[in-house]
């Protein structure tokens, strides 16, 4: 992550908390992140994985939950996990139609470390996200295969690689070129120090909404450039959110419901054609697959501590999106379509972030 080029490296700062070491879903202990990235003309996209603790997830699953803002989306794996509020799988981001690749490709990776699983046990949920990058991208030349969510599962690491790159690497974000984003955020309370990350698959928005801290840096953009970049918003948003806040389902999908002040801050008016999804979890505690012989306990946070929590979630969902804008590189992709680098364009009319 050291060699991009980030938000805060331009003087932006978002909101009152401190982010944690590297500023991204993985300083929430125990979350890997992984990309594959198929750019060659008209093949501009990818896989990104995310891996929410190193043990075995079907064994020691996580509390999870899922929040739909607008529901223009493809997912697999939430209804599932919004009747158990548990996640046994890694979580895959790809394009709209490749998730039904990467849900049989998480089956397979799941199937080869637990023998029991359709055997001796139930079946596996596997959990996929998309987004729709079909103009940059040869949508329907299905280019991801199972060979790349395999290799973006054993790619995951520590450091996150933001903007064009894996699942983002054809996604448009406010008409310009969008992606990966990441950013988290600290939670200090009575009780101990947590922490807040959040992943974006952005793919959304039009330039003239755009705002930065603030600032309406879409509409500036928009009076400056010769070539319209204006769309109608088709696009969606992914937001994949790690935590190790011990919260129960209930108050988890709370927290989520509170991604959209973040979104809305960038200047998202949430628009019908827009899909925005939230998949969440807590690290805080593992729910084992086989049933003990004693009671499961948990511990969770009281309700007058969950405010920090919807502050946290608000400002690295917001941090997340612009920092997949700022760190995304100019591409030009199926059939000559393109869509430039907010970074490029901000140097090219001499426009201030802040």
């Amino acid at each position: 992550m050291s060699h991009q080029k980030r938000l805060r490296d331009y003087g932006v700062k978002i909101g009152s908390l401190t982010t944690g070491s590297k500023n991204a879903i993985t300083d929430v202990e125990g979350v890997t992140v992984g990309h594959i990235t198929l750019s060659n003309q008209r093949m501009q996209t990818g896989v990104t994985a995310i891996i929410p603790h190193q043990g075995n997830l079907f064994k020691e699953k996580l509390l999870a939950s899922s929040h739909v803002i607008n529901g223009f989306g493809k997912t697999t794996g939430t209804i599932q996990m919004e009747e158990l509020g548990t996640l046994e799988t890694p979580i895959i981001l790809t394009n709209t139609l490749n998730v039904g690749t990467a849900s049989d490709a998480l089956i397979e990776y799941m199937l080869e470390d637990n023998p029991e699983i359709g055997d001796t046990t139930g079946t596996v949920n596997p959990v996929v996200g998309e987004c729709n990058d079909m103009l940059l991208n040869d949508v329907r030349a299905k280019y991801v295969e199972k060979e790349h969510i395999f290799k973006a599962l054993q790619n995951a690491s520590l450091d996150v690689e933001e903007g064009t790159v894996g699942a983002g690497t054809g996604m448009l974000c406010y008409s310009l070129k969008g992606g990966i984003g990441t950013a988290s955020r600290m939670m200090k309370l009575e009780h101990g120090e947590y922490t807040m990350g959040v992943l974006v698959l952005s793919n959304f928005g039009i330039l003239s909404d755009l705002k930065i801290n603030g600032k309406a840096v879409g509409q500036e953009l928009k009076e400056a450039i010769v070539q319209s970049y204006e769309e109608k918003d088709k696009g969606s948003i992914m937001m994949i959110v790690a935590t190790d806040l011990p919260v129960s389902e209930r108050q988890l999908n709370r927290i989520l419901k509170r991604t959209v002040t973040g979104l809305s801050r960038t200047g998202s008016i949430i628009t019908t054609g827009s899909g925005e999804v939230a998949i969440g979890f807590s690290t805080a505690s593992k729910i084992p697959h086989e049933k003990p012989d004693h009671c499961l306990t948990s511990t969770t946070i009281h309700e007058d501590d969950i405010d920090l929590a919807f502050r946290a979630i608000g400002e690295a969902t917001e941090e997340a999106v612009l920092n997949s804008l700022i760190t995304a590189d100019h591409v030009i992709g199926r059939d000559g379509n393109e869509r430039p680098a907010l970074k490029d364009l901000l140097k090219q009319h001499n426009i201030s972030l802040t």
